[in-house]
């Protein structure tokens, strides 16, 4: 088992960064994708880690309810509910069968406590981007009451354009900025993952846009290793890859940001091997480098 940040010896922090305290950190489930939702919530609450964002599929093992109470009995935060969206559908009845599907997770998020349901809003190739953006719209409009009166928050979450054929049309912090003011509802905003979003020339603007206007709801880190050996599975945990995470988290604060910081890291490396050392070494990347 990993050592309670309680008995941990104090870490060295770079110069001019601010470490970040278990406490304030919650990991995504699919990080530690080896264990189970009971494994993982066990090892994060005696690691002292602070949270756990929920992927959907790991509720199969238990249902949502003893899911549900599992977490509560934890102590465990739930930031969010990972993941909902696939909006854009080339036929109306796969529209409507995207609703419905989020519908449930935004139920599912509610009986979690989960403060928000992230969103990868879809793509398809043949759906020219602007009508896929388009669809992406008219669903958020359409799933914002039923969020809302559930206290759950949608997250739109922009992906690398890496992904823009066939997982998201909305690529850029500003893309998901945009769609948000045009569903104008204080239940949708963003959430920001350095994966993605890092290599932004307009991402200290974007972040300060969303944060005026309340809709900075999630911040996801990892690494981007610069050797990497697939675009999707070989993330890197802090301090293994390029991205300056102090100042991207320092821009997040300053645009009012005071949630969970999520650990998001997708590595067959790291999946292969021992998940209790995995977590300690994170843990204490996260110490060291801020």
């Amino acid at each position: 088992m990993v050592e309670s940040s309680d008995s941990a010896q104090p870490m060295r922090v770079a110069p001019g960064r601010v470490a970040l305290h278990p406490g304030r950190l919650a990991c995504h489930t699919q990080t530690f994708k080896p264990w189970s939702l009971t494994q993982c919530i066990d090892r994060l609450g005696a690691a002292g880690v602070g949270g756990v964002s929920i992927w959907r599929h790991t509720l199969d093992e238990l249902g949502v309810q003893a899911s549900a109470r599992l977490v509560r009995a934890s102590g465990l935060k739930v930031p969010a509910l990972v993941r909902g969206g696939f909006f854009v559908a080339s036929e109306p009845s796969g529209r409507e069968l995207a609703l419905d599907d989020n519908r449930r997770a935004i139920d599912d998020a509610a009986v979690l406590g989960a403060e928000m349901l992230v969103l990868v809003v879809g793509a398809v190739p043949g759906v020219p981007l602007e009508e896929a953006r388009k669809q992406v719209a008219d669903a958020l409009a359409a799933l914002a009451p039923h969020a809302s009166a559930c206290g759950v928050k949608l997250a739109v979450e922009p992906l690398h354009p890496m992904y823009a054929a066939d997982k998201s049309c909305i690529n850029r912090l500003g893309d998901a900025r945009r769609v948000c003011e045009q569903v104008d509802d204080p239940s949708v905003g963003v959430a920001v993952d350095v994966y993605h979003v890092w290599w932004d020339p307009e991402l200290e603007a974007e972040i300060r846009r969303c944060g005026s206007s309340q809709r900075l709801f999630g911040f996801h880190i990892c690494d981007w290793r610069v050797e990497t050996r697939h675009m999707l599975t070989d993330r890197g945990m802090r301090g293994e890859g390029c991205i300056d995470l102090a100042t991207i988290r320092r821009w997040m604060e300053r645009a009012g940001f005071s949630g969970m910081v999520e650990l998001e890291v997708f590595s067959e490396h790291h999946w292969g091997r021992d998940q209790d050392e995995v977590l300690a070494e994170m843990l204490a990347a996260c110490a060291a480098h801020g």
